[in-house]
């Protein structure tokens, strides 16, 4: 019988719901559990794909081409699993959905309401983790987003009290995450708002088994036993949780104070010593480093921290199988073209540009690769940044001057990067994107060869537009390799440059599949590279 955890966050948002998740997943798994994790989402937007990295930080990408909350990364990276579509749930795909079987006549002229019709799919959607022919999970995870008191998180609050109803008590495991306020002048945390929280939850119904307490100083016991008084939560239940320098030492610190030994008491399952000793290896490893390299980030979208969350982890993960402290020169392209770029990229011992769509802040990434180029920087461009490197070889070593793509001129006379649709014939005719997995085959002798140790690969990918082909020979007499090329498609995928130490590009995004105990290949290679350049 699978077991369920959900989790909810009071007082304030950003209080690290997601990384709390992620954790209990990694703890549970440590105990030889099968585990899988769902984000539900309260905004309207079906998925999180057309959402500004401004406003709501980058959307992950899952092997089945979804684009989703960030958290579906912290997951990702927690439990080292590959999760899909079916793991992010928003409001308007759950709205979607129901009003789609209205519209077919599926509820055979019944009133469709928020209850029972929204919250029956809700509910439907988490049981569908669950896969016919599959062996059933052993836990599954929900996170509930947003902050109890928000109106739009209502219908899936309602759904998860009622799950408990459904399967029983004995299956399910309420967690809330509470922020604790520390007042400076009354040198006192303040409970008062976690006791509000709560009493909003328990008023619709869902009483917390356990509670985890956000807080900048350490919980006083009179302020446990208050907690634990009016909210209802046995003492031992109440876990602390203050910030650390990494968020990879939250499953540790959950662990030490006996998270784990609860909720296996509490949803009566097998009791097994737990193995973090892998994990305990790599937060040491983080903690220790005995070299230091600085790293250019070039982007458009640095206004929001984690615009590039899966990018700045990606390199963190190669830091620590190095031990290797990266350090990061966040760079957005327009001051590129403000500023003397010999100054700007002073000191750093390698390049890497970001993925992004449209025009705005190009020039300044072509600067940039010119640079790297130029100065032999190791050099990492992903996606947008590949395009930019290709466009800017081009320009200046095969002096096409009018070379680009046309996203950004349209009426080019040298298309080197061309919309999917002009490139081939065999997909990507309806949306124009080429979006989830996708495999590649490698040049036995390249560089990309030697990174991989195999013939064929398989990356994520996010894009609209590909090398054209017709310039292939040009690249090739100049010195680039096209070392990675996807045969159904007849797509570039990586590319290299000859005479350079380190020089990169790739079509797809490998920071997705990056872990913090297993790094992706290409960030280490890269941050390799980028230590032999200090």
């Amino acid at each position: 019988m699978t077991k369920y955890i959900f989790i909810t966050g009071g007082v304030v948002s950003s209080i690290g719901k997601g990384i709390t998740a992620a954790s209990i997943g990694r703890i549970l798994k440590s105990r030889g559990l099968r585990v899988t994790i769902q984000k539900h989402d309260p905004y309207l937007n079906v998925d999180a794909g057309t959402m500004s990295p401004f406003q709501h930080g980058e959307a992950f990408l899952t092997k089945d081409g979804a684009e989703t909350d960030l958290d579906l990364g912290h997951y990702e990276r927690f439990i080292d699993i590959n999760l899909s579509k079916d793991n992010s749930i928003t409001t308007g795909k759950i709205y979607n959905t129901v009003i789609s079987k209205e519209r077919r006549g599926d509820f055979l002229g019944k009133t469709v309401q928020i209850i029972p019709h929204i919250t029956d799919e809700i509910k439907d959607s988490i049981k569908r983790l669950n896969r016919p022919g599959q062996s059933p999970f052993d836990v599954i995870i929900v996170e509930i987003g947003g902050t109890i008191g928000d109106i739009e998180g209502l219908p899936f609050l309602e759904a998860i009290r009622q799950f408990r109803n459904d399967i029983g008590k004995e299956n399910v495991l309420y967690i809330h995450l509470s922020f604790f306020p520390y007042l400076k002048a009354a040198k006192e945390i303040k409970s008062k708002p976690t006791q509000h929280s709560i009493k909003e939850l328990r008023s619709i119904g869902i009483q917390p088994d356990l509670l985890i307490c956000r807080a900048q100083a350490k919980l006083t016991e009179s302020v446990k036993d208050k907690i634990s008084l009016f909210c209802d939560i046995p003492r031992d239940g109440i876990i602390e949780m203050q910030d650390v320098d990494s968020i990879y030492e939250v499953p540790l610190v959950l662990e030490e104070q006996n998270l784990g030994n609860l909720m296996v008491q509490m949803l009566q399952l097998p009791t097994v010593n737990p193995d973090l000793k892998e994990w305990r290896e790599m937060v040491n490893r983080l903690y220790h480093p005995d070299k230091k390299v600085n790293i250019a980030v070039i982007g458009k979208y640095f206004r929001l921290k984690d615009a590039y969350l899966s990018i700045s982890e990606a390199l963190t993960h190669a830091g620590i199988e190095q031990k290797c402290k990266v350090e990061t020169k966040q760079i957005d392209t327009e001051l590129l073209l403000k500023e003397d770029i010999m100054n700007l990229l002073k000191g750093v011992q390698g390049i890497l540009i970001h993925g992004g769509f449209g025009v705005k802040g190009i020039e300044g990434m072509i600067k940039a690769a010119k640079f790297a180029r130029e100065e032999k920087i190791p050099f990492l461009g992903i996606c947008l940044g590949m395009k930019c490197a290709l466009i800017e070889f081009a320009k200046n070593v095969l002096n096409l001057a009018d070379a680009n793509s046309v996203e950004f001129a349209p009426d080019t006379a040298h298309p080197i990067f061309n919309s999917l649709d002009r490139l081939t014939d065999v997909a990507f005719k309806d949306t124009g994107v080429r979006i989830g997995s996708y495999s590649c085959n490698l040049t036995k002798g390249s560089i990309a060869f030697k990174i991989y140790q195999r013939d064929r690969i398989e990356e994520r990918h996010r894009h609209s537009y590909g090398f054209n082909n017709q310039y292939l020979s040009k690249f090739e007499q100049a010195g680039i390799i096209f070392s990675g090329v996807n045969l159904e498609d007849n797509l570039v995928e990586i590319f290299e440059l000859k005479e350079h130490p380190w020089f990169i590009g790739t079509q797809f995004h490998p920071e997705f599949k990056s872990r913090p105990n297993r790094p992706h290949p290409i960030f280490k290679s890269f941050l390799e590279a980028a230590i032999r350049n200090k």
